[in-house]
């Protein structure tokens, strides 16, 4: 349940940022159903800030629609962002002679320039002129899909991997990843434009106070915390406690700038049979972060080890056989595996035939991923992992 004065007051944090990402007459796309809490809040702001919504009733459609509503705010959740990456790194893996010298060094400038800005150190004349050359030579195109006009794009509902974050800040595309969750009307934490970190949520919104359970779940007060769930005083009581504090069911931490860290869901949390705690999660995205890699559900919970269903990207894989299909498969989980101790590396895994989708139920509104309709619909395959 949540009050009139809640949305009000989280409407009033956005506005209240010194370094606020919304402006009066900015152009928004937003495909986020007005059902969910962060498309009700943006529905809610434009009216307070004075920006023009195009609703988009489909986010697959996305990359369609960019360029012609040429938005300068696009509130987005990872999925969108995973397909975009996954489309620039092809593209980009495509190119051949000549072309392929520039990009590649034009991505090596952007590596370049992307870490002195996240340092916030000053860009020397000759690689500030090196990165406006491969901005109007590379970057510019990719810009130009997300409509060249683009200045914030945020993503938040599911981690963003760090990886695909670093892609496209090296490219000159800002994405900034935000927290929060219904029960405190949408968001928490944010990181700003010119104060974020890549891999964590960022810092608390004003007024929002931040405490962690010995167990380092997260706990969250402020002016924006629900009234509790209707006609559920149990549900409630076990959410809200006398302090005010809401139990997100999320573990994280502060690190030492102050920036809040993610760690994983304490439910999707996987133990396996030998007493071992696995974050899903990190695995998970890594392994998106790859060329050939669409989606990925990490198993293992009170199973011998880590396990993984995996779905392809059809564009990378197009005119793969099955030999160099599961080959280059390997490889991503290879490489994710390569820092990891024995009981967190994934084992074995298995190609499924087609992605995760909507129609199936097997995603949410907001593209998440539901655990429990994946498994039994994949149920074979899953037992198979464990033959």
């Amino acid at each position: 349940m949540i009050r009139h004065r809640n949305y009000y007051a989280m409407v009033q944090k956005g506005d209240e940022l010194e370094d606020r990402l919304t402006e009066p007459g900015d152009v928004m796309l937003l495909y986020l159903p007005l059902a969910h809490n962060y498309g009700r809040l943006l529905h809610l702001t434009s009216a307070y800030i004075g920006f023009t919504i195009a609703f988009l009733p489909d986010p697959l459609r996305s990359a369609t629609e960019l360029p012609r509503v040429r938005p300068q705010l696009f509130p987005s959740v990872p999925r969108v962002y995973e397909k975009i990456h996954t489309a620039v790194v092809a593209e980009f893996h495509d190119q051949t002679g000549a072309k392929k010298a520039v990009v590649d060094w034009a991505l090596r400038v952007g590596f370049r320039v992307s870490k002195l800005r996240q340092a916030k150190q000053p860009i020397p004349a000759g690689l500030a002129l090196q990165h406006r050359i491969a901005d109007k030579l590379v970057y510019s195109r990719v810009k130009a899909r997300l409509g060249g006009r683009l200045r914030v794009a945020n993503a938040g509902g599911a981690p963003l991997s760090r990886e695909i974050a670093e892609f496209f800040y090296a490219i000159d595309i800002l994405i900034l990843e935000g927290y929060g969750l219904s029960e405190i009307t949408t968001a928490a934490t944010v990181n700003r434009r010119n104060d974020f970190k890549f891999g964590t949520v960022g810092k608390p919104l004003p007024g929002v106070e931040l405490a962690f359970a010995e167990d380092g779940e997260i706990l969250i007060r402020s002016n924006t915390v629900f009234a509790g769930y209707y006609r559920d005083s149990e549900a409630t009581k076990a959410t809200l406690d006398d302090e005010g504090f809401v139990h997100t069911g999320d573990v994280g931490h502060l690190d030492e700038d102050g920036f809040l860290v993610i760690t994983d869901r304490k439910k999707d949390i996987i133990v396996t049979a030998g007493g071992k705690n696995v974050a899903p999660q990190n695995l998970e995205n890594e392994l998106k972060a790859h060329r050939v890699i669409s989606q990925v559900l990490v198993v293992g919970d009170r199973k011998p080890y880590i396990a993984a269903l995996i779905t392809v990207d059809p564009e990378s894989t197009r005119g793969l056989n099955d030999t160099d299909l599961h080959e280059a498969v390997q490889g991503a989980v290879d490489s994710v595996n390569a820092e990891r101790s024995r009981y967190e590396q994934i084992k074995r895994f298995t190609v499924l035939p087609r992605e995760f989708t909507l129609e199936e139920d097997e995603m949410t509104p907001t593209l998440k991923l539901r655990r429990k309709v994946i498994l039994d619909h994949f149920a074979r395959e899953f037992a198979g992992l464990y033959d």
